[in-house]
Protein backbone atom coordinates (compact mmCIF):
# COMPACT_ATOMS: atom_id res chain seq x y z
CA UNK A 1 0.00 0.00 0.00
CA UNK A 2 1.97 3.47 -0.83
CA UNK A 3 1.78 6.38 1.37
CA UNK A 4 -0.82 7.81 0.21
CA UNK A 5 -3.12 5.30 -0.14
CA UNK A 6 -2.95 4.42 3.55
CA UNK A 7 -3.24 8.53 4.39
CA UNK A 8 -6.80 8.29 2.58
CA UNK A 9 -7.89 5.05 4.36
CA UNK A 10 -6.65 6.45 7.55
CA UNK A 11 -8.22 9.78 7.49
CA UNK A 12 -11.07 8.58 6.07
CA UNK A 13 -13.21 7.54 9.00
CA UNK A 14 -11.80 10.79 10.67
CA UNK A 15 -13.88 11.91 7.79
CA UNK A 16 -17.00 10.30 8.19
CA UNK A 17 -16.99 11.24 11.93
CA UNK A 18 -17.08 15.00 11.35
CA UNK A 19 -19.67 17.10 11.80
CA UNK A 20 -21.77 18.00 8.51
CA UNK A 21 -21.38 21.99 8.01
CA UNK A 22 -25.07 22.02 7.49
CA UNK A 23 -25.55 23.91 4.45
CA UNK A 24 -21.90 25.07 3.44
CA UNK A 25 -19.56 23.30 0.82
CA UNK A 26 -16.11 23.65 -0.19
CA UNK A 27 -15.16 22.94 -3.30
CA UNK A 28 -10.83 22.66 -4.25
CA UNK A 29 -10.18 23.16 -7.10
CA UNK A 30 -6.42 23.88 -8.91
CA UNK A 31 -6.23 27.28 -10.33
CA UNK A 32 -7.93 30.05 -10.42
CA UNK A 33 -9.41 32.69 -13.37
CA UNK A 34 -8.04 36.32 -14.45
CA UNK A 35 -11.55 37.86 -13.71
CA UNK A 36 -15.33 36.77 -13.54
CA UNK A 37 -16.58 38.94 -16.43
CA UNK A 38 -18.13 36.98 -18.47
CA UNK A 39 -17.04 38.52 -21.60
CA UNK A 40 -13.64 39.17 -21.33
CA UNK A 41 -12.34 35.59 -20.17
CA UNK A 42 -11.86 32.21 -21.33
CA UNK A 43 -11.12 30.28 -17.94
CA UNK A 44 -12.87 27.56 -17.08
CA UNK A 45 -12.38 28.69 -13.54
CA UNK A 46 -14.40 31.67 -14.71
CA UNK A 47 -17.59 29.50 -16.14
CA UNK A 48 -17.61 27.50 -13.20
CA UNK A 49 -18.48 30.39 -11.18
CA UNK A 50 -20.52 32.34 -13.39
CA UNK A 51 -22.88 29.34 -14.06
CA UNK A 52 -24.04 29.69 -10.38
CA UNK A 53 -23.95 33.32 -10.42
CA UNK A 54 -25.70 33.87 -13.27
CA UNK A 55 -28.04 32.13 -15.62
CA UNK A 56 -28.57 31.92 -19.91
CA UNK A 57 -31.19 32.15 -21.94
CA UNK A 58 -31.29 28.50 -22.58
CA UNK A 59 -29.41 25.87 -20.91
CA UNK A 60 -27.77 22.26 -21.52
CA UNK A 61 -28.68 18.89 -19.92
CA UNK A 62 -26.16 17.27 -18.79
CA UNK A 63 -26.39 14.67 -22.02
CA UNK A 64 -24.85 17.52 -23.89
CA UNK A 65 -26.89 17.77 -26.44
CA UNK A 66 -30.25 18.74 -24.96
CA UNK A 67 -30.97 22.60 -24.88
CA UNK A 68 -33.36 23.06 -22.64
CA UNK A 69 -35.23 26.33 -20.65
CA UNK A 70 -32.88 28.51 -18.78
CA UNK A 71 -33.60 32.61 -18.58
CA UNK A 72 -36.27 31.83 -21.46
CA UNK A 73 -39.33 29.14 -20.75
CA UNK A 74 -39.46 28.75 -24.63
CA UNK A 75 -38.48 29.92 -28.12
CA UNK A 76 -39.02 29.67 -32.22
CA UNK A 77 -36.65 30.16 -34.52
CA UNK A 78 -37.38 31.48 -38.24
CA UNK A 79 -37.21 28.96 -41.08
CA UNK A 80 -34.48 30.74 -42.67
CA UNK A 81 -32.70 30.35 -39.53
CA UNK A 82 -32.06 34.35 -38.90
CA UNK A 83 -34.28 35.13 -36.47
CA UNK A 84 -34.61 33.58 -32.21
CA UNK A 85 -37.51 34.63 -30.31
CA UNK A 86 -37.57 33.95 -26.67
CA UNK A 87 -39.76 34.59 -24.28
CA UNK A 88 -38.71 34.85 -20.90
CA UNK A 89 -39.38 33.51 -17.58
CA UNK A 90 -41.53 35.84 -14.65
CA UNK A 91 -40.68 36.88 -11.39
CA UNK A 92 -36.48 36.50 -12.55
CA UNK A 93 -34.87 39.05 -10.36
CA UNK A 94 -30.92 39.61 -10.11
CA UNK A 95 -29.24 39.31 -6.40
CA UNK A 96 -29.41 42.89 -5.96
CA UNK A 97 -33.53 42.37 -5.82
CA UNK A 98 -34.59 44.16 -8.92
CA UNK A 99 -36.57 41.99 -11.52
CA UNK A 100 -35.03 41.58 -14.74
CA UNK A 101 -36.55 42.30 -18.02
CA UNK A 102 -35.81 41.65 -22.02
CA UNK A 103 -33.87 44.81 -22.05
CA UNK A 104 -31.01 43.56 -19.36
CA UNK A 105 -30.52 40.26 -22.44
CA UNK A 106 -30.37 43.07 -25.13
CA UNK A 107 -27.56 45.05 -22.95
CA UNK A 108 -25.62 41.72 -22.19
CA UNK A 109 -25.72 40.44 -25.68
CA UNK A 110 -24.96 43.54 -26.94
CA UNK A 111 -22.37 44.15 -24.40
CA UNK A 112 -20.34 40.89 -25.41
CA UNK A 113 -20.58 41.80 -28.93
CA UNK A 114 -19.45 45.13 -28.66
CA UNK A 115 -15.67 45.80 -30.38
CA UNK A 116 -15.05 48.22 -27.19
CA UNK A 117 -15.53 44.97 -24.81
CA UNK A 118 -12.65 43.49 -27.15
CA UNK A 119 -14.44 39.84 -26.12
CA UNK A 120 -12.12 37.12 -26.77
CA UNK A 121 -14.91 34.73 -27.74
CA UNK A 122 -17.84 37.57 -29.26
CA UNK A 123 -17.48 35.15 -32.56
CA UNK A 124 -19.43 32.62 -30.26
CA UNK A 125 -22.67 34.92 -30.46
CA UNK A 126 -23.06 34.64 -34.15
CA UNK A 127 -23.39 37.14 -36.94
CA UNK A 128 -25.69 39.52 -35.01
CA UNK A 129 -27.80 41.94 -36.97
CA UNK A 130 -29.81 43.64 -33.35
CA UNK A 131 -30.56 42.09 -30.32
CA UNK A 132 -33.86 43.86 -29.41
CA UNK A 133 -36.79 44.04 -26.78
CA UNK A 134 -39.92 43.04 -28.39
CA UNK A 135 -41.65 44.05 -24.63
CA UNK A 136 -40.02 43.49 -21.34
CA UNK A 137 -40.99 39.10 -21.59
CA UNK A 138 -39.64 39.27 -25.30
CA UNK A 139 -36.15 39.02 -27.04
CA UNK A 140 -36.19 38.91 -30.61
CA UNK A 141 -32.28 37.45 -31.52
CA UNK A 142 -31.34 38.29 -35.28
CA UNK A 143 -28.98 37.23 -36.83
CA UNK A 144 -27.49 38.14 -40.47
CA UNK A 145 -26.52 34.86 -41.79
CA UNK A 146 -27.66 31.02 -40.07
CA UNK A 147 -25.60 30.00 -37.33
CA UNK A 148 -26.01 26.23 -36.77
CA UNK A 149 -24.68 26.19 -33.25
CA UNK A 150 -26.07 29.19 -31.73
CA UNK A 151 -28.38 27.85 -29.19
CA UNK A 152 -25.59 25.79 -28.18
CA UNK A 153 -23.28 28.60 -27.66
CA UNK A 154 -26.22 30.73 -26.03
CA UNK A 155 -25.76 27.99 -23.31
CA UNK A 156 -22.17 29.39 -22.51
CA UNK A 157 -21.34 31.59 -19.56
CA UNK A 158 -19.81 34.25 -21.96
CA UNK A 159 -24.07 34.48 -22.54
CA UNK A 160 -25.01 35.27 -19.01
CA UNK A 161 -26.89 37.88 -18.19
CA UNK A 162 -25.51 40.85 -15.99
CA UNK A 163 -27.02 43.92 -14.25
CA UNK A 164 -26.04 46.88 -16.50
CA UNK A 165 -25.74 49.44 -13.26
CA UNK A 166 -23.26 47.10 -11.48
CA UNK A 167 -21.22 47.22 -14.86
CA UNK A 168 -20.88 51.07 -15.01
CA UNK A 169 -20.72 51.08 -11.10
CA UNK A 170 -17.44 48.76 -11.49
CA UNK A 171 -16.16 49.98 -14.96
CA UNK A 172 -12.68 47.68 -15.48
CA UNK A 173 -13.72 46.06 -11.97
CA UNK A 174 -16.73 44.84 -13.08
CA UNK A 175 -15.97 40.60 -12.43
CA UNK A 176 -13.04 41.47 -9.98
CA UNK A 177 -14.70 43.25 -7.37
CA UNK A 178 -18.11 42.50 -7.87
CA UNK A 179 -20.43 41.03 -9.96
CA UNK A 180 -24.44 40.73 -10.03
CA UNK A 181 -26.27 38.40 -11.85
CA UNK A 182 -29.38 36.20 -11.23
CA UNK A 183 -28.23 32.95 -10.69
CA UNK A 184 -28.57 30.31 -7.50
CA UNK A 185 -26.05 31.65 -6.10
CA UNK A 186 -24.81 35.36 -5.32
CA UNK A 187 -21.00 36.87 -4.96
CA UNK A 188 -19.40 37.71 -1.79
CA UNK A 189 -15.79 38.37 -1.75
CA UNK A 190 -13.13 37.32 -4.16
CA UNK A 191 -9.47 36.94 -2.83
CA UNK A 192 -7.45 36.25 -6.23
CA UNK A 193 -5.30 33.04 -5.74
CA UNK A 194 -6.86 31.95 -2.68
CA UNK A 195 -10.83 31.61 -2.26
CA UNK A 196 -14.20 32.84 -3.48
CA UNK A 197 -17.43 32.64 -1.63
CA UNK A 198 -20.48 33.13 -3.04
CA UNK A 199 -23.90 32.72 -1.31
CA UNK A 200 -27.75 31.34 -1.40
CA UNK A 201 -29.63 33.66 -4.02
CA UNK A 202 -32.93 33.81 -1.65
CA UNK A 203 -35.94 32.77 -3.55
CA UNK A 204 -34.68 31.37 -6.57
CA UNK A 205 -37.23 29.44 -8.22
CA UNK A 206 -36.01 29.60 -12.13
CA UNK A 207 -33.56 26.98 -12.76
CA UNK A 208 -33.82 24.53 -15.81
CA UNK A 209 -36.36 21.74 -15.79
CA UNK A 210 -33.88 19.31 -15.70
CA UNK A 211 -32.82 19.55 -11.81
CA UNK A 212 -35.01 17.93 -8.97
CA UNK A 213 -34.85 21.26 -7.23
CA UNK A 214 -37.07 23.56 -8.68
CA UNK A 215 -36.68 26.45 -5.60
CA UNK A 216 -33.35 28.09 -4.55
CA UNK A 217 -29.87 25.79 -3.59
CA UNK A 218 -29.79 23.60 -0.54
CA UNK A 219 -26.34 25.38 -0.09
CA UNK A 220 -26.40 28.39 1.61
CA UNK A 221 -23.11 28.96 1.00
CA UNK A 222 -20.23 27.65 -1.76
CA UNK A 223 -16.43 28.29 -1.24
CA UNK A 224 -14.32 27.90 -4.00
CA UNK A 225 -10.88 27.17 -2.60
CA UNK A 226 -7.45 26.86 -5.27
CA UNK A 227 -5.44 24.37 -3.95
CA UNK A 228 -2.50 23.97 -6.31
CA UNK A 229 -0.99 20.67 -5.25
CA UNK A 230 -2.38 17.76 -5.96
CA UNK A 231 -1.80 15.47 -2.72
CA UNK A 232 -3.36 18.39 -0.87
CA UNK A 233 -6.38 18.49 -2.77
CA UNK A 234 -7.02 14.71 -2.29
CA UNK A 235 -5.97 14.93 1.65
CA UNK A 236 -8.59 17.92 2.08
CA UNK A 237 -10.95 16.20 0.34
CA UNK A 238 -11.05 12.81 2.39
CA UNK A 239 -10.02 14.59 5.75
CA UNK A 240 -13.46 16.69 5.69
CA UNK A 241 -11.35 19.77 4.78
CA UNK A 242 -13.35 20.12 1.35
CA UNK A 243 -16.37 17.94 0.30
CA UNK A 244 -16.08 17.81 -3.57
CA UNK A 245 -13.65 18.59 -6.36
CA UNK A 246 -13.49 17.38 -10.13
CA UNK A 247 -9.11 18.45 -10.25
CA UNK A 248 -9.14 15.10 -8.81
CA UNK A 249 -4.70 14.18 -9.99
CA UNK A 250 -4.99 10.90 -11.61
CA UNK A 251 -2.63 9.11 -9.31
CA UNK A 252 -5.40 9.66 -6.72
CA UNK A 253 -8.27 8.50 -8.67
CA UNK A 254 -8.30 4.49 -8.00
CA UNK A 255 -7.40 5.17 -4.34
CA UNK A 256 -10.01 7.35 -3.84
CA UNK A 257 -12.39 5.05 -5.42
CA UNK A 258 -11.02 2.30 -2.75
CA UNK A 259 -11.50 4.91 0.24
CA UNK A 260 -14.38 4.97 2.55
CA UNK A 261 -16.50 7.82 2.55
CA UNK A 262 -15.52 9.05 -0.53
CA UNK A 263 -16.60 8.56 -4.13
CA UNK A 264 -15.57 9.16 -7.88
CA UNK A 265 -18.51 9.71 -10.08
CA UNK A 266 -17.42 9.76 -14.18
CA UNK A 267 -19.20 11.02 -16.93
CA UNK A 268 -17.81 10.64 -21.07
CA UNK A 269 -20.92 12.70 -22.58
CA UNK A 270 -18.48 15.34 -23.25
CA UNK A 271 -14.98 16.11 -24.65
CA UNK A 272 -11.99 17.55 -23.15
CA UNK A 273 -8.60 17.77 -25.09
CA UNK A 274 -5.18 18.46 -23.24
CA UNK A 275 -2.56 19.58 -26.11
CA UNK A 276 0.69 21.85 -26.70
CA UNK A 277 0.45 24.07 -29.61
CA UNK A 278 2.92 26.12 -32.13
CA UNK A 279 2.76 29.92 -32.49
CA UNK A 280 3.60 29.09 -36.06
CA UNK A 281 5.85 32.11 -37.15
CA UNK A 282 7.95 32.03 -34.40
CA UNK A 283 11.58 31.02 -35.78
CA UNK A 284 12.11 27.78 -34.97
CA UNK A 285 8.55 26.32 -34.64
CA UNK A 286 7.96 28.18 -38.29
CA UNK A 287 9.42 25.09 -39.84
CA UNK A 288 6.64 22.43 -40.47
CA UNK A 289 9.81 19.35 -40.59
CA UNK A 290 10.26 20.82 -36.77
CA UNK A 291 6.67 21.00 -35.65
CA UNK A 292 5.54 17.50 -37.36
CA UNK A 293 9.44 15.79 -35.20
CA UNK A 294 8.00 17.26 -32.15
CA UNK A 295 4.23 15.51 -32.58
CA UNK A 296 6.47 12.29 -34.00
CA UNK A 297 8.82 12.42 -30.65
CA UNK A 298 5.91 12.39 -27.74
CA UNK A 299 4.04 8.98 -26.90
CA UNK A 300 0.69 9.90 -25.91
CA UNK A 301 0.34 6.14 -25.07
CA UNK A 302 3.10 6.31 -22.24
CA UNK A 303 1.82 9.84 -20.97
CA UNK A 304 -1.64 8.26 -21.01
CA UNK A 305 -0.38 5.06 -19.03
CA UNK A 306 2.51 6.17 -17.04
CA UNK A 307 1.67 10.01 -16.12
CA UNK A 308 -2.11 9.73 -16.22
CA UNK A 309 -2.59 6.37 -14.97
CA UNK A 310 -4.47 4.87 -17.73
CA UNK A 311 -7.03 6.99 -16.74
CA UNK A 312 -7.14 8.74 -19.85
CA UNK A 313 -7.14 8.41 -23.54
CA UNK A 314 -3.78 8.85 -25.60
CA UNK A 315 -4.96 11.57 -28.22
CA UNK A 316 -3.82 11.87 -31.78
CA UNK A 317 -6.20 14.45 -33.03
CA UNK A 318 -6.92 17.88 -32.29
CA UNK A 319 -10.68 16.79 -31.21
CA UNK A 320 -11.94 13.35 -30.16
CA UNK A 321 -12.50 10.94 -33.75
CA UNK A 322 -15.75 10.30 -31.89
CA UNK A 323 -16.99 14.28 -31.97
CA UNK A 324 -19.65 15.43 -34.33
CA UNK A 325 -18.41 16.06 -37.76
CA UNK A 326 -14.88 14.59 -37.35
CA UNK A 327 -13.48 13.57 -40.40
CA UNK A 328 -12.61 10.08 -40.48
CA UNK A 329 -10.25 10.36 -43.99
CA UNK A 330 -7.46 11.64 -41.86
CA UNK A 331 -7.47 8.36 -39.33
CA UNK A 332 -4.74 6.85 -40.99
CA UNK A 333 -2.67 10.64 -41.44
CA UNK A 334 -2.50 11.07 -37.73
CA UNK A 335 0.91 11.44 -36.60
CA UNK A 336 2.29 8.93 -34.12
CA UNK A 337 5.04 8.55 -31.79
CA UNK A 338 8.29 7.12 -34.04
CA UNK A 339 11.40 9.14 -32.76
CA UNK A 340 13.80 7.91 -35.37
CA UNK A 341 11.46 9.27 -38.27
CA UNK A 342 11.31 12.96 -35.91
CA UNK A 343 15.26 12.52 -36.27
CA UNK A 344 15.54 12.19 -40.04
CA UNK A 345 12.73 14.68 -40.60
CA UNK A 346 15.11 17.05 -38.49
CA UNK A 347 18.27 15.94 -40.04
CA UNK A 348 17.17 16.60 -43.57
CA UNK A 349 15.35 20.25 -42.86
CA UNK A 350 19.13 20.49 -41.70
CA UNK A 351 18.96 20.86 -38.14
CA UNK A 352 21.70 19.07 -36.79
CA UNK A 353 22.95 17.83 -33.41
CA UNK A 354 25.54 20.17 -31.69
CA UNK A 355 28.43 19.33 -29.21
CA UNK A 356 25.11 18.91 -26.36
CA UNK A 357 22.84 17.01 -28.43
CA UNK A 358 20.36 19.86 -29.11
CA UNK A 359 20.21 20.41 -32.79
CA UNK A 360 20.11 24.13 -34.54
CA UNK A 361 20.11 24.92 -38.18
CA UNK A 362 22.03 28.90 -39.23
CA UNK A 363 23.09 29.53 -35.99
CA UNK A 364 19.63 29.50 -34.09
CA UNK A 365 19.30 26.50 -32.03
CA UNK A 366 16.01 24.29 -31.34
CA UNK A 367 15.07 25.77 -27.68
CA UNK A 368 11.42 26.91 -28.12
CA UNK A 369 10.05 28.42 -25.17
CA UNK A 370 6.83 26.89 -23.54
CA UNK A 371 4.24 28.73 -21.71
CA UNK A 372 1.91 26.45 -18.96
CA UNK A 373 -0.02 27.00 -16.36
CA UNK A 374 1.74 27.31 -12.81
CA UNK A 375 0.31 23.89 -10.78
CA UNK A 376 0.98 20.44 -10.28
CA UNK A 377 -0.88 19.21 -13.17
CA UNK A 378 0.70 21.05 -16.16
CA UNK A 379 4.12 21.03 -14.54
CA UNK A 380 4.70 17.30 -14.95
CA UNK A 381 2.92 16.96 -18.84
CA UNK A 382 5.43 19.98 -19.76
CA UNK A 383 7.98 18.27 -18.02
CA UNK A 384 6.87 15.24 -19.38
CA UNK A 385 7.14 16.39 -23.40
CA UNK A 386 10.44 18.41 -22.19
CA UNK A 387 12.20 15.10 -21.70
CA UNK A 388 10.72 13.16 -24.73
CA UNK A 389 11.47 15.92 -27.03
CA UNK A 390 15.57 16.21 -25.40
CA UNK A 391 15.41 12.96 -26.97
CA UNK A 392 15.23 14.23 -30.53
CA UNK A 393 18.02 17.11 -30.02
CA UNK A 394 15.24 19.22 -29.27
CA UNK A 395 15.54 21.56 -25.59
CA UNK A 396 12.27 23.09 -24.81
CA UNK A 397 12.26 25.88 -21.97
CA UNK A 398 9.36 25.59 -19.55
CA UNK A 399 7.67 28.83 -18.47
CA UNK A 400 5.07 28.41 -16.05
CA UNK A 401 2.38 31.30 -14.98
CA UNK A 402 -0.27 31.33 -12.28
CA UNK A 403 -3.74 31.60 -13.78
CA UNK A 404 -4.56 34.92 -12.83
CA UNK A 405 -1.40 36.37 -14.94
CA UNK A 406 -1.03 33.06 -17.45
CA UNK A 407 -3.91 33.91 -19.70
CA UNK A 408 -2.24 37.46 -20.08
CA UNK A 409 0.73 36.22 -21.01
CA UNK A 410 -0.90 33.86 -23.84
CA UNK A 411 -2.08 37.00 -25.70
CA UNK A 412 1.03 38.03 -25.97
CA UNK A 413 3.82 36.90 -28.93
CA UNK A 414 6.68 36.24 -26.74
CA UNK A 415 6.86 32.20 -26.41
CA UNK A 416 6.85 29.24 -28.98
CA UNK A 417 4.67 26.87 -27.88
CA UNK A 418 1.41 26.60 -25.35
CA UNK A 419 -0.03 24.33 -22.90
CA UNK A 420 -3.79 24.22 -23.15
CA UNK A 421 -7.02 22.32 -22.36
CA UNK A 422 -10.51 23.05 -23.48
CA UNK A 423 -13.54 21.57 -23.73
CA UNK A 424 -16.04 20.96 -26.56
CA UNK A 425 -19.10 19.69 -28.49
CA UNK A 426 -18.26 19.09 -31.84
CA UNK A 427 -15.57 19.82 -34.37
CA UNK A 428 -17.07 23.25 -35.46
CA UNK A 429 -17.06 24.20 -31.84
CA UNK A 430 -13.40 23.46 -31.73
CA UNK A 431 -12.47 24.65 -34.98
CA UNK A 432 -14.13 28.00 -34.78
CA UNK A 433 -12.58 28.26 -31.26
CA UNK A 434 -9.15 27.92 -32.06
CA UNK A 435 -8.24 28.57 -36.01
CA UNK A 436 -10.49 32.07 -36.97
CA UNK A 437 -7.82 34.55 -38.06
CA UNK A 438 -9.74 36.53 -35.91
CA UNK A 439 -9.31 35.07 -33.11
CA UNK A 440 -5.40 35.95 -33.22
CA UNK A 441 -3.50 36.40 -30.69
CA UNK A 442 -6.24 34.82 -28.40
CA UNK A 443 -7.87 31.95 -28.19
CA UNK A 444 -6.19 31.25 -31.90
CA UNK A 445 -2.53 31.82 -30.08
CA UNK A 446 -0.55 29.50 -33.25
CA UNK A 447 -1.45 32.99 -35.18
CA UNK A 448 -3.20 30.67 -37.93
CA UNK A 449 -3.87 33.11 -40.47
CA UNK A 450 -5.40 31.09 -43.53
CA UNK A 451 -7.82 32.72 -45.79
CA UNK A 452 -9.84 28.89 -46.94
CA UNK A 453 -9.92 27.95 -42.93
CA UNK A 454 -11.59 31.29 -42.79
CA UNK A 455 -14.15 30.38 -46.13
CA UNK A 456 -14.55 26.68 -44.86
CA UNK A 457 -15.13 27.73 -40.96
CA UNK A 458 -17.81 30.28 -42.07
CA UNK A 459 -19.66 27.98 -44.36
CA UNK A 460 -19.74 25.71 -41.53
CA UNK A 461 -20.93 28.16 -39.58
CA UNK A 462 -23.69 29.19 -41.77
CA UNK A 463 -24.80 25.53 -43.06
CA UNK A 464 -27.99 24.24 -43.14
CA UNK A 465 -27.56 20.59 -43.76
CA UNK A 466 -25.61 17.94 -41.62
CA UNK A 467 -23.47 17.15 -44.94
CA UNK A 468 -22.43 20.40 -45.74
CA UNK A 469 -21.57 21.61 -42.07
CA UNK A 470 -19.42 17.95 -41.95
CA UNK A 471 -17.59 18.36 -45.26
CA UNK A 472 -16.17 22.40 -44.64
CA UNK A 473 -15.05 21.08 -41.11
CA UNK A 474 -13.97 17.67 -42.12
CA UNK A 475 -11.60 19.97 -44.93
CA UNK A 476 -10.39 22.36 -41.82
CA UNK A 477 -9.58 19.64 -40.05
CA UNK A 478 -6.93 17.71 -42.62
CA UNK A 479 -5.87 21.24 -43.19
CA UNK A 480 -4.83 21.83 -39.42
CA UNK A 481 -3.22 18.51 -38.87
CA UNK A 482 -1.46 17.86 -41.78
CA UNK A 483 0.57 21.67 -40.95
CA UNK A 484 0.81 20.28 -37.24
CA UNK A 485 -0.18 23.22 -35.85
CA UNK A 486 -0.21 21.15 -32.41
CA UNK A 487 0.47 18.73 -30.23
CA UNK A 488 -1.96 16.49 -29.02
CA UNK A 489 -2.10 14.88 -25.51
CA UNK A 490 -4.66 13.22 -24.50
CA UNK A 491 -8.50 13.24 -24.20
CA UNK A 492 -9.82 13.21 -20.82
CA UNK A 493 -13.19 12.35 -19.17
CA UNK A 494 -14.74 14.09 -16.80
CA UNK A 495 -14.31 12.86 -12.80
CA UNK A 496 -16.02 14.49 -9.69
CA UNK A 497 -14.51 13.13 -6.46
CA UNK A 498 -16.79 13.69 -3.52
CA UNK A 499 -17.76 12.72 0.24
CA UNK A 500 -20.22 10.07 0.97
CA UNK A 501 -21.85 12.74 2.93
CA UNK A 502 -23.73 14.91 -0.13
CA UNK A 503 -25.98 12.53 -2.28
CA UNK A 504 -24.50 11.78 -5.29
CA UNK A 505 -23.25 14.42 -7.83
CA UNK A 506 -23.20 14.41 -11.62
CA UNK A 507 -20.89 15.27 -13.55
CA UNK A 508 -22.17 18.29 -15.64
CA UNK A 509 -19.80 19.22 -18.81
CA UNK A 510 -20.86 22.28 -20.09
CA UNK A 511 -17.65 23.88 -20.53
CA UNK A 512 -15.65 21.80 -18.31
CA UNK A 513 -17.61 23.13 -15.08
CA UNK A 514 -18.58 20.12 -13.16
CA UNK A 515 -21.01 21.62 -10.63
CA UNK A 516 -22.79 23.48 -13.19
CA UNK A 517 -25.29 25.54 -11.44
CA UNK A 518 -25.20 23.70 -8.36
CA UNK A 519 -28.80 23.63 -7.52
CA UNK A 520 -28.86 19.87 -6.55
CA UNK A 521 -25.84 20.06 -4.57
CA UNK A 522 -27.66 18.43 -0.99
CA UNK A 523 -26.22 16.97 2.05
CA UNK A 524 -27.81 13.50 2.76
CA UNK A 525 -30.74 13.54 5.61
Amino acid sequence: MTPLRRLLTATALTALAAPLAAQELTIVREVDSNNYDPHKTTARAAAEALFMLGDTLVSLEPDMQTVTDGLAERWEVSDDGLVYTFHLKEGVQFCNGREMTAEDVVYSMKRWIDPETNSPVSWRAGDVADVVALDDRTVEYRLEQPFSELLYQLTQSFATVIAKETVEELGEDFGVNGFVGTGPFCWESWTPRDKMVMTRHEGYNWGPAFYENDGAAHMAKITWQIVPEENTRTVALVTGQSEATQYVPAIALQQLRDTPGVSVQQSDNAFWTYFMGFKIDKETVSDPAVRQAMNLAVSQEALAEDLMFGEVEPAYSYVSQAALDWNSAIDDKLLRHDPEKAKSLLDAAGWTPGPDGVRAKDGVELRPTAYVFAGSGWQKISEFVQAELLKIGVAMDIQAFDATVAWGKLATQEFDVFGMSYPYVSSGDALNLYFRSQNMPTPNRMNWNDPETDELLQTGKTALSDTDRAAAYGKVLEKVHSAAVWLPLYHEPMFIAQSDMLEPIQPHNNYGAGFYKGLDLKYKE
